[in-house]
């Protein structure tokens, strides 16, 4: 038959080509290959890290939790137990003289102190720079609200509060309020006051001076 005289020019470029793609293939399974090691290996950290963090905060969070309400018990359950990365977690709370319950079926101040205690079990592992508390006192009873204030005292030396309120017993709290006022219909106007420095203020120590009656 013909010969084909481009035919080895052909079997060398088609071989060059073929090599490349080797190349190429192995430089991907090797690619593979390193990014499920590391992938394996993140997610061995991250599960050693997520349980150690966990194990505290559920400890942390009962502890908190027994304070607010003057005792009871709370717990922290993870909902898959062999998946611990994928998995959800339930928030169970016993207030005192009450069966456990999920969260979802305490009323809405049982909800709010449970939050509060979550949130400073947390704050025990890891503080916050700063936190901000959006009426987080509206459902609670005066009792609890000390409680709360009590907390809230001990975790400012690490964490700068902001707390949204209407309630007076938490306003003693703070070194400054802010509070809105409408002087105008429809305009509104930000006031503050520095409670230490009125404290300190001369007119102050002049009414401690003046006689009672």
């Amino acid at each position: 038959g013909p010969v084909h005289v481009g035919a080895i020019d052909e079997y060398n470029e088609l071989n060059q080509r073929l090599e490349f793609l080797l190349n190429q293939e192995k430089d991907l399974n090797d690619a593979k290959a390193m990014l499920t090691e590391t992938i394996a290996k993140i997610d061995t950290t991250t599960q050693d890290l997520f349980t150690k963090a966990f194990s505290e905060i559920r400890a942390n969070f009962e502890q908190t939790y027994r304070r607010l309400f003057g005792g009871g018990r709370a717990d922290l359950i993870l909902t898959e137990e062999n998946g611990v990365l994928e998995s959800g977690i339930d928030i169970v709370a016993q207030p005192p003289g009450k069966k456990p319950q999920h969260i979802s079926l305490l009323s809405g101040g049982e909800k709010a102190l449970t939050a509060v205690a979550l949130l400073f079990a947390i704050f025990m592992r890891k503080p916050s720079p700063f936190c901000i508390l959006d009426e987080i006192d509206a459902p609670l009873d005066d009792k609890n609200v000390e409680r709360f204030k009590e907390l809230v005292k001990e975790f400012a030396h690490t964490t700068q509060f902001i707390i949204i309120t209407h309630n007076k017993q938490t306003m003693h709290l703070g070194n400054t309020i802010y509070g809105i006022t409408m002087e105008e219909q429809g305009v509104s106007r930000a006031v503050s006051i520095r409670l230490d420095e009125i404290e300190a203020s001369d007119l102050v120590k002049e009414m401690e001076l003046q006689p009672v009656g």
